[in-house]
């Protein structure tokens, strides 16, 4: 099983039978081991909206629903969850005393019913070499999870389900379609996000191991009031991106900690009557720490960033006049295994923006707060196959008091192969 989807499941694995996390297809082939793997998910998603306030934020604001045009306040859709539906292919093999492997995946989620729908492109988030020695480490070349915030989202356990509500790129529905759902993206931990790399990751020094790199500098989205994409400006250098970790394993307890950190130097198009084109630099850093002892488990998050936004890079993450929004957040969850095999879990999770110095609280409808709460139960009815339900809440509110509220279940099955 490739490096990241191992990586997901060995995150789900907070939620669901260990012996869920099994190798995919392997197949010999001359020198090179090649492993066929991924997952197919569904989940019929029930949601009841208890507000229709505005509240903005570029394209992620509330993540709440909101009643649609109709004033209807319930919606049902089947759509793919938080973890997208995948297929990869990976092969490994050992020449001139290094360590090469290379993984292409792809992601073709449940689309809706139209047309265009049907005819949607599936996503391809992996495409990428690696090389190295367990004596030095080694080296990542090509599209991977992004390296900040990657722990926040493996460790979450609606990984295995729903989450919140909003569906990409819409967040007022459950409707079908758009993408996956968003877990804990913005109710917790901003977005790690799928980028070109090139990283380094140490070998293993008794548990301790860190990973640092440079990423594409054009990440995230138009920040408020912008005319184009930050893609559209040239950027100054590299984006940069950390993350250490430590693992630990007792008779009693396991676990692991971990710290990372982010910058990006960022200008931004903005509709000016010189046209001046502003810049930032924006900076995140997060830390995390996982513990499971017999059957129970526990994992605890926190981020705090200047100028990097809420549930995306740069969403919301400067004001019209380019200057910068303080946002943090973190995420607090619980997970018992019962004697049926099934874990429980519960969850809560909260992101907050600031206002920028710029900017009046009394007459802005810029998101300040995103909340939610999850139950979830995780049952493993065979060791491939997952049964999954959910219960979420999610509060949103804005710098001037408006509010919104909505209710989400959802039922559905993830198989890993």
């Amino acid at each position: 099983m490739n490096k990241n989807i191992k990586l997901a499941v060995a995150g789900a694995v907070l939620a669901m039978s260990a012996s869920a996390a099994n190798a995919g297809i392997i197949i010999p082939a001359g020198e090179w081991t090649l492993d066929v793997n991924g997952n197919v998910n569904a989940y019929a998603i029930f949601g009841k909206a208890k507000g229709q306030g505005t509240i903005t934020g570029a394209t992620f604001g509330s993540h709440a629903q909101v009643r649609d045009a109709a004033s209807e306040d319930r919606s049902q859709g089947i759509n793919t969850g938080l973890l997208p539906a995948w297929l990869g292919f990976s092969g490994t093999t050992r020449q001139n005393d290094l360590d090469v492997g290379f993984t292409i995946s792809m992601q073709p989620n449940v689309s809706d019913n139209s047309v265009s729908g049907d005819n949607k492109t599936p996503l391809f988030r992996q495409a990428n070499l690696t090389f190295g020695d367990k004596s030095w480490g080694s080296f990542k070349l090509g599209k991977d999870i992004g390296i900040f915030a990657s722990n926040a989202i493996l460790n979450d356990m609606t990984l295995l389900g729903v989450g919140g509500t909003g569906i990409l790129p819409s967040t007022a529905n459950v409707g079908s379609g758009g993408s996956t759902t968003l877990g804990g993206i913005g109710t917790g931990y901003i977005y790690a996000g799928w980028k070109g790399q090139i990283a380094y990751t140490t070998p293993n020094f008794n548990g301790f191991q860190a990973t640092v790199g440079i990423t594409n500098p054009n990440q995230g989205l138009a920040s408020s009031g912008a005319t184009s994409a930050t893609a559209a400006l040239y950027q100054d250098r590299f984006g940069l991106e950390g993350q250490a970790n430590y693992s630990f394993t007792s008779d009693a307890l396991t676990g692991k900690v971990w710290v990372g950190g982010a910058s990006y130097k960022v200008k931004h198009a903005y509709i000016t009557s010189s046209s001046t084109a502003y810049e930032h630099t924006a900076t995140a850093a997060d830390v995390g720490v996982n513990l499971n002892a017999g059957n129970a488990g526990l994992t605890a998050y926190y981020y705090t960033a200047d100028g990097a936004g809420t549930t995306m890079w740069m969403n919301a993450a400067t004001s019209a006049a380019g200057r910068t929004r303080d946002s943090d957040g973190g995420y607090i969850q619980a997970t018992y295994k019962i004697p049926t095999g099934t874990k429980i879990g519960l969850a809560y999770g909260v992101s907050n923006l600031d206002l920028a110095s710029d900017e009046t609280a009394s007459s802005s409808s810029i998101v300040k707060q995103n909340e939610r709460m999850t139950i979830g139960a995780y049952h493993p009815l065979t060791k491939h196959l997952n049964l999954v339900a959910e219960y979420n809440n999610v509060e949103a509110r804005a710098h001037n008091g408006t509010r919104n509220e909505s209710n989400t279940g959802s039922l559905g099955a993830i198989l890993f192969f």
